[in-house]
């Protein structure tokens, strides 16, 4: 539902630059956030403001966020106040909200015979 606050976001796969869809959004979605689009998940890359000149000034138009598809990691880890996906207790372990680990990325750390 579009509201006052809500701006048009297209939603673009990084790797084939394919549109996903043209939504309206009540808030910004930032990389490393996850973004349901039509019954399918996706994590968000980068994001872009596209504007346009009206009236001698520039105003926001747009917001283009650039994703990839993913699942929602069962398993999660707090490290200094961050959510990091996988158990970050592995020395391999990303630290990071899109990055499971060097060297078994799409997990699950449970039976990772990497694991600590």
């Amino acid at each position: 539902m579009r509201t006052a606050a809500s701006l048009l976001t297209e939603v673009i796969l990084t790797q084939s630059e394919e549109l996903v869809a043209k939504v309206w959004l009540d808030w910004t979605p930032q990389p490393g956030n996850y973004l349901d689009v039509d019954g399918r998940t996706y994590s968000v890359l980068e994001r872009r403001h596209r504007y346009h000149l009206e009236s001698g000034s520039y105003k926001l138009n747009k917001i283009v966020v650039y994703v990839q598809s993913a699942t929602r990691p069962d398993e999660q880890s707090l490290v200094d106040g961050q959510w990091t996906i996988g158990d970050a207790t592995c020395q391999y372990n990303a630290r990071s909200t899109l990055l499971r680990c060097a060297v078994h990325p799409h997990g699950p750390c449970e039976g990772c015979r990497f694991r600590d």
